[in-house]
């Protein structure tokens, strides 16, 4: 085997979103994930463009989980020729066929509106995929488990291992003639609701770690007591509260919380509209695959028959019309697209509106713009003044903070020859780098997107 491997940083290098890393060898050439930027706009236009490499030369793609970030860019993947298979464990790849049907759902949904509305300046505006491109791509996926050393190739085998975040995910393990690849993927919470604590590795030659909040510790927040302050002061408004929320266990949490207050009489009987077509899917999810969560099947049947399902889109103009105090809880979770752009549109100028962000919010998404006191947002090519109240909650982030991300690299024995930071906006990362070299003195490095880093094995 050629003493020499290559890592190609094809996304979050420098940036949260994008997950795409291809480590090049004499034997494979593995992709480990194939996530679609998001945020910015000069980062969403990258997605149009074909990567900068040959994707042909690529033999598998392995996924540490399914949000959109780092699936929803295979379909562009086969279509620019890779035809290897995509593994995955069995939540993963229910998970990533969710997200890519309702991606590309949307995809036609916008592109539709677009040419008819005519507030576009490409003609015609087309999807980024189609659904028919999204089963194209389904069909290549592959179900591994967890802890089991698969062999790829004569010197070439990988694990997957538990690491919370969301149902399914995994960071992955390569060994290379001898040397350990470690990629993180995104790191769960040490104590999170549905979700048992990760795993951590042992051993890495070299660590490929996530940096989202690599300069933050999660604040200590009562969020019953914060979640009952909020919903009583609806009910007082006599107005709705909107939550805007990641369908991905986001959603999920919720529900379970608002569930469990209602149970404990922290708060009254309001109406709980959830209105988000995968967050159903994905509950499916959690019924398919019991051992991957601590939800009991009794509580899960319990909360779900306490939560009113909006199961069309006339359901969603019923609930805006719907003259009582309500929660609505809408995709997507950093208002990107989704059902909850219709709520905010017809709501969001109403000083009896709360709207409550829950999770991460990208530069660039209007979920970063409300955060950051945005007066007015733009929907379909309108604007509309923001009269709302926006409440902001860290919380009940899925991601690891600094001392979980520490915490986490903390049962590795030997000293890795390099550690990447990666999935982290720069103030993140430079802040993570600094705390790494002062807790483990290892040599750090932050790539920048494209970079190609060439090792010895």
């Amino acid at each position: 085997m050629d003493k020499f491997a290559r890592i190609n940083f094809l996304g979050a290098a420098g940036v949260v979103t994008g997950s795409k890393f291809l480590l090049e060898t004499s034997e494979k050439n593995i992709l480990i994930d194939c996530g679609m930027f998001q945020g910015l706009k000069e980062l969403r236009e990258l997605n149009w463009s074909d990567l900068p490499i040959n994707v042909r030369t690529i033999d598998v793609v392995l996924l540490t989980h399914g949000h959109l970030d780092h699936v929803g860019y295979l379909p562009r993947l086969l279509k620019q020729g890779f035809t290897g298979k995509i593994i995955g464990t069995a939540p993963t790849l229910a998970i990533a066929e969710i997200v890519l049907t309702d991606s590309a759902k949307i995809h036609e949904e916008d592109a539709k509106k677009a040419n008819k509305e005519k507030y576009t300046k490409h003609n015609p505006a087309l999807p980024f995929y189609t659904k028919y491109e999204v089963e194209k791509t389904i069909a290549q996926f592959q179900v591994e488990m967890t802890d089991k050393w698969i062999v790829l190739s004569e010197h070439i085998s990988y694990r997957f291992q538990y690491n919370g975040h969301i149902i399914g995910a995994t960071f992955i393990e390569i060994d290379v003639n001898g040397k350990r690849f470690v990629f993180s993927g995104d790191i769960g919470r040490q104590n999170d609701y549905l979700l048992d604590a990760p795993k951590k590795p042992e051993w890495a030659d070299f660590l490929f770690v996530e940096s989202t909040y690599g300069n933050k510790l999660h604040p200590h927040e009562d969020i019953e007591e914060i979640l009952s302050k909020l919903i009583k002061e609806t009910i007082l408004k006599k107005g709705n509260l909107i939550i805007p929320s990641f369908a991905v266990e986001r959603l999920q949490t919720l529900m379970f919380l608002l569930w469990k207050l209602y149970k404990k009489n922290k708060i009254p009987n309001i109406p709980i509209f959830i209105d988000s077509p995968m967050g159903n899917n994905v509950l499916d999810v959690f019924k398919r695959f019991p051992k991957w969560h601590k939800l009991s099947m009794v509580d899960y049947n319990a909360m779900c028959n306490h939560i009113n399902i909006v199961q069309s889109y006339q359901e969603t103009w019923k609930t805006i019309d719907d003259k009582r105090s309500k929660i609505i809880i809408a995709g997507s979770g950093m208002v990107t697209g989704g059902r909850v752009l219709t709520y905010l549109q017809q709501l969001i100028d109403e000083p009896s509106t709360t709207v409550l962000l829950v999770g991460y919010q990208a530069e660039g998404t209007r979920g970063r713009q409300l955060q950051d006191g945005a007066h007015e947002m733009r929907f379909y090519g309108k604007y509309y003044p923001v009269k709302a109240k926006i409440y902001s909650i860290e919380s009940l982030s899925a991601h690891a903070d600094q001392n979980d991300l520490l915490n986490w690299m903390s049962a590795i024995k030997n000293i890795p020859e390099k550690v990447f930071l990666i999935h982290g906006e720069p103030n993140s990362l430079d802040a993570f780098r600094t705390k790494i070299q002062d807790t483990y003195h290892w040599n750090v490095t932050i790539p920048k997107l494209t970079d190609v880093e060439k090792v010895i094995i």
